[in-house]
């Protein structure tokens, strides 16, 4: 059994996620309060009165309107968290005096950095600038002519949507037609202030801190990095450091002021899949040749420091030098590359801000390559009549043609070079654009002389059957792909190297799988007495007939009980297919047994309605079933856990709060986890240590593709249940844009006057300055002068649960009328009588959480409606989303749609579920791969389960390297 987890571990993935890239994603981290007040409230027992003293005063500032407080609260956190000796929480050297220069440099920049944006929002910048104000690529600026600072444009602000989990597997936008128009306008993009499913980004943090606190982002895949994802990222990264990359003054004796570059600073950790044994473990600095100091530090800091771990840092983005463009023939939007002359530079200032700017000519024109910073070590980089190579997307801003941030080259070697021209040429993740070049030679270097060392993992007969390359050799023609090569293939990284990587990976990850499938079987468990009496005597405590899909499901679920090894079974259903009563059913399995059962559910609403069925149903037999949660007196919660400790319980009920270690079992026999995906691995884990090796059943209602099932559950056994209840009908979706917002109001009112009763959903509680969206609050005041007949309730997350309990029961008893809510409602609300559901801003949520929110209604025999309210700025994807709604209510569609356009690495929070990350492989563009490595693993293991056989050793070995008990957890679901 692991060590239990620090209690105020879960605050380091959203802190650290907010804090990467010098606060790069500070902006769409939202409601941070929320988990520091939950942290607070489960570490009180455990954590001494000074650490949570000084986290409860930061409960105010950390969600502060002001950029620099926030900052600097986020910063005050993490410190303390290192103070309090949290494993990992002082890796943003939050706690070392040295750091504090480096914070204070940063809340001072982030104070420049919102004064300015707030001044350029006020500017006017929404026409085209007129002929002759901004000069296009091709026209060369007047020699002597002064240039001024550039206004920030709308790609660098909010361009990159970094998720609390890193999107490695999403694959690369650019701007289309209308987007590159807008920019040319000076104007942001319609949305751009907030990505799609605002909630999320806290949320997911939130649930997946216990399983990967301090996790790092992914090396290579179909996408960049959030650590480097394309210019317009950079931009606004840039942006965003130019005010922390200022000189700053060391502390600490014998310091001296430094003017420091930016850009050197970068936090970001990358995973390596690379072997940890053989040549490739030898550390970069002892290759034998010297490699650039500062880019040394950069690979360490992102924790590359071996050879291996170049080798397998893998292309995210490639580029076409085969034949370079004059600055005429360069088209907005589109990446290009130029050899120019640098003909003037100019440092300048506005707004409290500094810019550099670099006038770059050639026959055809000029074109100005731009930073958000400056310094001596920028202006070294553009000497007055050097002839240098610059690449970047071209960008028209007020001041005419820009390349922000560019990568700059020496134009030197353009007809000599093999490495960086006449080529196409690798560009990596997490790596800024002046560092790519030297980064690119030491990849060369290594590849030449330790590609082909690489120990082949993958037995002789595998890699003929499957029919891929050796692995030396696909590295090496993934980092420098051979003449001829489509480029677009590669940027589709469906080339045959890219798909020997991404196999391997699938296929090590299915055979850790099936290893842990087998160990899993192997275990002794309980044996149940599941015979036909006991199981007649489970079903008649349901008040209605199961459908054929839980007959055969429960059936599924009662072999499983009866067999001596534990049950390891995932139950997934759409919403309101009956998975509760699957669950009641083995939950009198065991109890007839005499084992108790715990069930946890992610929210105390849903723990609630749990608790409040399984005693309408137990009770009648004299079964004690207690609701354990975080609410309640003192007294009271001791005396419900007695009751479970004792065993006078044989069912416990309950949020999070089951894991604690106040908590615990007289004899466990069940453990239930509903809305699987909502807990972190270690708090599921921790839940099923509470005894030996007890029967597990882990729910979902957020159907899940096949293909990403077969990769999160590879070791699980998963039941479908795929057929609603008799007299449910089919719900009526429709999308309305602003204007259509009052037909909607009609319909609802329609509803009412037939005694339904309603939801409408906001995706804020209260107003945002930061982001124009309605909010529940005034919208519940809105609604209550609309329907002035109507009874009109208020929920979200920051009430007080007792003040939760009073609204749901009042709308549960049809007290009210309409129930005005955030996203709370979203899973574990029961309310027959509701037939109609709005949701305000739909085109912010995510499709899983618009498919559960809709599932609200539909759970009478009255026919129901979902009325999405759409704004008109809404992106591509956003209408895609509100399209599927309209088309299908079937939850397996919508999921595989969800798939397709989120891509895995958001789908259910892979990295919560205790699976190795996937560097390589995509979820959703590699099914077939999937599929072929589970096949093969699995043969592999039934044939040879110790991976004994010759043949087989080095497969063991490349598994624990690469692996390195990860996958220990994933028996959890």
């Amino acid at each position: 059994m692991p060590s239990s987890p620090h209690p105020l571990e879960p605050l380091l993935g959203p802190l650290r996620f907010a804090a990467a890239r010098d606060f790069a994603n500070l902006s769409t981290v939202k409601h941070l309060a929320t988990p520091l007040a939950g942290a607070i409230a489960r570490a009180a027992p455990s954590v001494s009165p000074e650490v949570l003293a000084a986290l409860k005063a930061e409960l105010v500032e950390i969600d502060a309107p002001d950029v620099a407080r926030r900052r600097a609260s986020v910063s005050r956190v993490l410190a303390v968290l290192a103070r309090a000796g949290l494993p990992g929480g002082a890796a943003s050297d939050a706690g070392r005096p040295e750091a504090q220069g480096r914070r204070d440099a940063a809340a001072a920049g982030a104070r420049r950095v919102t004064e300015a944006a707030g001044s350029e929002r006020a500017a006017p910048g929404s026409r085209r600038p007129p002929p002759g104000e901004a000069p296009g690529p091709g026209a060369a600026r007047p020699p002597g002519v002064k240039v001024s600072a550039p206004a920030r444009g709308p790609a660098a602000k909010g361009a990159a949507r970094p998720s609390p989990i890193d999107r490695a597997s999403l694959a690369p936008r650019t701007p289309g037609p209308a987007a590159v128009a807008r920019e040319a306008e000076g104007r942001a993009a319609p949305g751009s202030t907030l990505g799609p499913d605002p909630h999320r980004a806290v949320v997911s943090a939130t649930e997946t801190a216990a399983a990967s606190a301090g996790s790092r982002p992914r090396a290579a895949g179909p996408a960049p990095s959030a650590a480097s994802s394309g210019p317009a990222a950079m931009s606004h990264r840039a942006s965003l450091e130019a005010g922390a990359g200022g000189p700053s003054r060391a502390r600490g004796r014998g310091a001296k002021k430094a003017e420091v570059d930016p850009d050197a600073a970068a936090p970001t950790r990358i995973l390596s899949i690379a072997p940890k044994s053989g040549p490739l473990s030898l550390p970069i600095a002892q290759v034998g040749w010297r490699v650039n100091p500062r880019l040394l530090g950069a690979l360490k800091r992102k924790g590359l420091q071996r050879v291996g771990d170049v080798l397998f840092l893998l292309p995210r983005a490639y580029e076409d030098r085969r034949s370079l463009k004059r600055i005429a023939q360069l088209r907005g939007g589109e990446r290009g590359t130029i050899i120019a002359t640098v003909r003037d530079v100019e440092e300048s200032s506005g707004r409290g801000r500094r810019y550099f700017r670099a006038i770059l000519a050639d026959a055809s024109g000029s074109i100005a390559a731009t930073y958000f910073q400056t310094g001596p070590w920028l202006r070294a980089r553009f000497p007055i009549g050097r002839r240098l190579v610059a690449s970047g997307e071209v960008r028209q801003s007020l001041r005419g043609w820009e390349l922000p941030h560019p990568e700059i080259e020496p134009a030197d070697d353009v007809e000599t070079s093999p490495i960086h021209f006449n080529r196409i040429v690798p560009i990596y993740p997490g790596f800024e654009r002046h560092e790519q070049r030297s980064l690119r030679e030491l990849t060369f270097k290594v590849a030449e002389r330790y590609a082909l060392a690489i120990e082949e993992s993958l037995p002789a007969p595998l890699r003929a059957r499957v029919g891929v390359m050796p692995l030396g050799e696909a590295l090496r023609v993934l980092h420098f792909p051979p003449a001829g090569t489509p480029l677009d293939v590669l940027e589709a990284h469906q080339s045959d190297a890219h798909r020997r990587l991404a196999f391997d990976e699938l296929f090590f990850l299915q055979l850790g799988l099936a290893l842990r499938r087998q160990g899993v079987k192997a275990a002794p468990g309980i044996a149940f007495d599941v015979g036909p009496a006991r199981l007649e005597a489970a079903t008649t405590l349901l008040p209605f007939s199961l459908t054929g899909a839980q007959r055969r499901v429960v059936a599924q679920l009662v072999a499983d009980m009866a067999r001596p090894e534990p049950m390891n079974r995932l139950v997934q259903g759409d919403v309101g297919s009956g998975k509760t009563a699957v669950a009641v059913v083995a939950a009198a399995l065991a109890v007839q047994n005499g084992f108790q059962v715990a069930v946890m559910a992610p929210t105390e609403i849903l723990a609630e309605q749990h608790f409040k069925t399984f005693s309408r149903l137990f009770a009648p037999g004299g079964i004690d079933v207690v609701l354990v949660t975080g609410s309640g007196s003192a007294k009271v919660k001791r005396e419900r856990r007695e009751r479970v400790a004792s065993g006078q319980a044989m069912i416990a009920v309950g949020t999070h709060a089951l894991i604690e270690e106040a908590v615990e079992f007289a004899k466990l026999g069940l453990v239930v986890v509903d809305e699987q995906h909502r807990f972190g691995v270690l708090q599921r884990h921790r839940l099923k240590a509470k005894a030996a090796h007890p029967d597990v059943l882990v729910m979902t209602a957020t159907p899940i593709p096949r293909t990403l099932a077969m990769t999160l559950y590879g070791e699980l056994d998963v039941s479908v249940i795929d057929e609603l209840p008799p007299g449910r009908t089919p719900i009526e979706t429709r999308v309305f844009g602003d204007r259509g917002r009052a037909q909607a109001w009609e319909a609802v009112q329609a509803q009412l006057e037939l005694g339904r009763q309603a939801y409408v959903v906001y995706p804020l509680v209260e107003e945002s300055e930061k982001v124009d969206l309605s909010d529940a609050t005034q919208g519940a005041e809105q609604l209550k002068a609309r329907f002035l007949k109507a009874r009109v309730g208020l929920l979200h997350g920051r009430m007080k649960q007792d003040e939760k309990d009073a609204v749901m029961s009042a709308f549960r008893a049809h007290q009210l009328d309409v129930l005005v809510s955030t996203t709370v409602i979203e899973v574990g609300v029961d309310v027959p009588n509701a037939s109609v559901m709005v949701i305000e801003h739909a085109e912010r949520f995510g499709l899983s959480q618009l498919h559960q929110l809709r599932g609200r209604v539909g759970r009478g025999a009255a026919k129901s409606f979902c009325f999405l309210i759409a704004g008109y700025a809404r992106s591509e994807d956003g209408q895609a989303r509100l399209e599927v709604m309209e088309e299908t209510n079937d939850g397996f569609v919508i999921a595989e749609r969800d798939l397709e356009l989120r891509g895995p690495g958001e789908f259910l929070g892979t990295r919560q579920s205790g699976l190795p990350e996937l560097a390589v492989a995509n979820l959703a563009r590699d099914q077939a791969l999937i599929s072929l490595a589970q096949a093969e693993a699995r043969a592999i293991v039934t044939a040879d389960p110790g991976l004994t056989q010759p043949g087989h050793e080095r497969l063991r070995r490349a598994l624990s390297e690469r692996w390195q008990g990860r996958l220990e957890l994933a028996g959890v679901g």
